[in-house]
């Protein structure tokens, strides 16, 4: 599949939240659920960052790290539909887009085990601060269906990024991971 066709398929992926950006939609959650991922910049960094990490991996990493964010990070939506909220929530998210970046930056191929469970650590603080901010009056399966394809769409886009740029491009995908982790620590100080 060609660069094009690829940023084409994001673009319609990514077009129902452009469209409908204010409410009144009767979306029943989808809209919401899409719109979630990309309207906060937190969670716009660390996604895009899971696709670039991702992709400056070798072997199974190549899919483990953005499936693992995607299935840990319903499943911490689930849980945030009931309810549960997890201690320093903010500071979770915000250090996953600092640890996201650095990750991207430098290039680190940890163990898999590794690279897995911080994956899984993090999606857990974005699915948990999704499932808390269900819309009211909002399907919970429409808004997760939501916030999974953006997320997908966004680890897709990364991935895409990285395999797609020639190699001379890698310095400019490590400065997009530390300028990443540079908005991280600032999301900590504030």
């Amino acid at each position: 599949m060609t660069l094009k066709r690829i940023l084409g398929a994001m673009a319609l992926l990514l077009t129902p939240a452009i469209a409908f950006a204010h409410p009144g939609h009767g979306d029943n959650g989808l809209i919401a659920g899409i719109s979630h991922p990309i309207g906060g910049l937190d969670h716009l960094l660390a996604m895009v960052a899971v696709g670039l990490w991702a992709a400056q991996q070798k072997g199974a990493a190549r899919w483990a790290l953005p499936c693992t964010f995607v299935g840990i990070m319903l499943t911490g939506g689930l849980l945030g539909f009931e309810g549960l909220n997890l201690p320093a929530l903010e500071s979770g998210i915000a250090a996953s887009v600092l640890a996201l970046g650095l990750a991207v930056a430098l290039a680190v191929r940890p163990p898999l085990s590794l690279a897995v469970a911080a994956t899984a650590l993090f999606a857990l603080f974005h699915g948990v601060a999704h499932g808390l901010e269900l819309p009211d009056m909002s399907s919970p399966w429409a808004y997760a269906a939501g916030f999974v394809a953006a997320t997908a769409a966004l680890h897709g886009l990364g991935y895409a990024v990285v395999r797609m740029l020639p190699q001379a491009a890698a310095p400019l995908v490590r400065l997009a991971g530390a300028a990443s982790a540079a908005t991280g620590a600032w999301l900590l100080a504030g």
